[in-house]
């Protein structure tokens, strides 16, 4: 399974709107972070893992051709905004676009995009067949094990899809999700920056989090302009590093 990470920026992306911060005017290409998302790629099928405001630069630069289902791991303007971009995919195909997430995210799509919903011409909206999730699912040839996560009071969902975990936007993993997380080859774990954050893990604690799963490998996504990437992973672990976009990675399936 190929691995692309499309986007491992905050909400506002990095270099953030009116700063001159040191990041944000960094010439090293991996500060320079879209919003956060992922692309699975194997044996021909694609899915993501949330549509950012910024997807169709992110289609475009990875130079995504096919896209088989959507899976969204919340409802916020960042994982979720970018929806309407893939209506392109849907062109060529009789079929809606599976999309998969909790119940709360579905209503939220459903005002949000709801002209998609409810119009007389398919071809200028996204053609979407929403699933609400409650369990482990097979999508285009991927299996799919949510993972029930905290982003502060609110319960998002983070998904394991064969050796590889996705969580992103976590200020607590519930410790019933940690059985999910065993013998782990690739973690994906949010981190927003070194102080804490009442919704976001902070680095060490993600830190922390990687070092009770115990994957093989831990990348960190959802970073702020306060991390620089070259002198923030040479204080990390060698098996926990901040991730960049652009990154590819194979990982079991």
């Amino acid at each position: 399974m190929k691995v692309t990470f499309l986007g491992t920026g905050t909400s506002v992306g990095v270099p953030r709107i009116a700063c001159d911060c040191a990041v944000c005017a960094s010439t090293d290409p991996r500060n320079q972070r879209l919003r956060c998302s992922l692309w699975l790629e194997q044996d021909g099928r694609s899915i993501l893992i949330d549509t950012t405001p910024d997807l169709r630069t992110q289609v475009l630069r990875a130079g995504i051709r096919r896209l088989d289902g959507v899976l969204l791991t919340h409802g916020h303007a960042d994982h979720l905004h970018g929806l309407d971009d893939v209506r392109c995919f849907g062109l060529e195909h009789s079929r809606p676009l599976p999309c998969y997430a909790d119940r709360c995210t579905i209503q939220r799509i459903r005002t949000v995009f709801d002209y998609a919903f409810r119009t007389n011409n398919p071809s200028s909206v996204p053609r979407l067949a929403l699933h609400q999730v409650d369990g482990p699912f097979n999508l285009a040839g991927f299996t799919i094990v949510p993972v029930p996560l905290l982003h502060g009071r609110q319960q998002i969902l983070g998904y394991r899809i064969g050796d590889l975990a996705y969580l992103t936007d976590c200020s607590d993993i519930p410790q019933a999700s940690m059985p999910l997380l065993r013998r782990l080859e690739v973690l994906v774990l949010g981190a927003l920056r070194d102080h804490p954050h009442p919704t976001h893990f902070s680095l060490d604690q993600a830190v922390a989090a990687a070092n009770s799963i115990a994957a093989g490998r831990t990348l960190l996504t959802h970073i702020s302009h306060s991390l620089d990437h070259a002198t923030t992973n040479a204080r990390l672990p060698a098996s926990v590093q901040l991730s960049y976009d652009g990154l590819t990675l194979s990982v079991s399936g």
